[in-house]
């Protein structure tokens, strides 16, 4: 009889279990736009935790390790705002009104092999596809100045936008200074009996995106600024945006390295109309490919086992796609806790009697 109430109470637990998580990803759906900031923020605390704990052995105080590694949080990302984003925008602008001289480089070129093969030289009309883009521009200007008229007039949207400016530094900073408080007391509402095997498989999922997450944002970080600086010394117009491009990109590997060669090579080749600056833009990302396999990715990723490139793919596109800017901050983390659940799942699998 005790055994029967005692899988009667083991069932009935399992169901609030199951409800309480469909309610929790109902919610969360719900309120993804209003969580935005908060998600932000918590990601910043994260990041900078292990900073603030290095600090606190050196006999700093948590407030005022908090403090320093805020501050530094903060400069980063005002930098990155104020003084990078204007440089990338006005180097798209340069590349859109350069694009039309570019195809007409493009059409010059490919128009003798046409010849040399005996198809007509108007198979390849690209006066169409530069006035497409020349009216795509505009209308990408007017619909810029419609979104700015339109935040500037509603007072809510506008309000909105500031105080996520204002929220997520607030929200930081007390995420910062009692993160560690917050673990230990989700730690605490963890049943006893799987309090253990939640705490290994937490830590697990903290070394995955550790290596991951902080070791790779530094790894992308450093690649962009030596991407950057040496198509700068080539001459390449577009050094800071293909850089950053290619950094950004290189989260998955190879593909910065691919990505970047074939746009700053075409970008190059149309801005010098010789191979030879195409070289030169091969050397700099073989540079960077070396540099990141001997020192970066040693020294910030170090050895441990991150997250499988499809699996990076297929987590940012089904979080963007899910619950927009929301999901792709969360697509990373959710994807270490899923892939660290199935290394679980399967060993229990193999060690049961269904393998065997």
């Amino acid at each position: 009889m005790a055994a029967v109430q005692a899988n009667k109470m083991s069932d009935i637990n399992k169901l609030i279990l199951v409800i309480v998580v469909i309610v929790s990803g109902w919610l969360f759906y719900q309120l993804s736009p209003v969580l935005m900031p908060f998600f932000i923020a918590a990601l910043l605390a994260y990041l900078g935790d292990p900073l603030v704990d290095k600090l606190e052995t050196w006999k700093l105080s948590r407030t005022i390790s908090v403090t320093l590694v805020f501050s530094v949080l903060f400069l980063v990302v005002s930098i990155m705002l104020l003084v990078l984003l204007p440089l990338l925008s006005a180097q798209v602008a340069k590349l859109f009104t350069n694009l039309p001289g570019y195809l007409t480089t493009l059409q010059k070129l490919i128009e003798p092999w046409l010849i040399s093969v005996g198809l007509p030289t108007d198979v390849l009309n690209l006066q169409t596809l530069k006035q497409a883009l020349s009216n795509y521009w505009s209308q990408v200007g007017e619909v810029a100045g419609g979104v700015f008229n339109y935040m500037t007039r509603s007072g809510m949207v506008l309000l909105q936008w500031v105080g996520n400016l204002v929220l997520i530094p607030v929200l930081t900073f007390y995420l910062l200074r009692d993160w560690d408080v917050l673990v230990a007391r989700f730690r605490e509402l963890l049943p006893r009996r799987y309090s253990g095997t939640f705490i290994q498989m937490s830590l697990e999922c903290d070394d995955m995106l550790a290596g991951f997450i902080r070791g790779q944002l530094m790894v992308m970080f450093a690649l962009a600024v030596i991407y950057t600086v040496g198509l700068t010394l080539i001459g390449l117009e577009l050094a800071l945006l293909l850089g950053v491009i290619a950094g950004v990109v290189s989260f998955v590997p190879y593909l910065g390295l691919i990505v970047g060669i074939v746009l700053a090579g075409l970008a190059a080749f149309f801005q010098f109309g010789e191979w030879l600056p195409v070289l030169y833009v091969a050397i700099v990302f073989a540079a960077a490919q070396a540099i990141e396999g001997m020192v970066l990715t040693p020294r910030f990723v170090g050895e441990r086992i991150g997250l499988h490139p499809v699996a990076v793919i297929f987590a940012v596109l089904a979080g963007g796609q899910l619950f927009g800017f929301t999901g792709v901050l969360l697509a990373l983390p959710v994807a270490a806790v899923v892939m660290v659940l199935l290394r679980h799942a399967h060993q229990r699998y193999v060690t049961s009697h269904l393998y065997s």
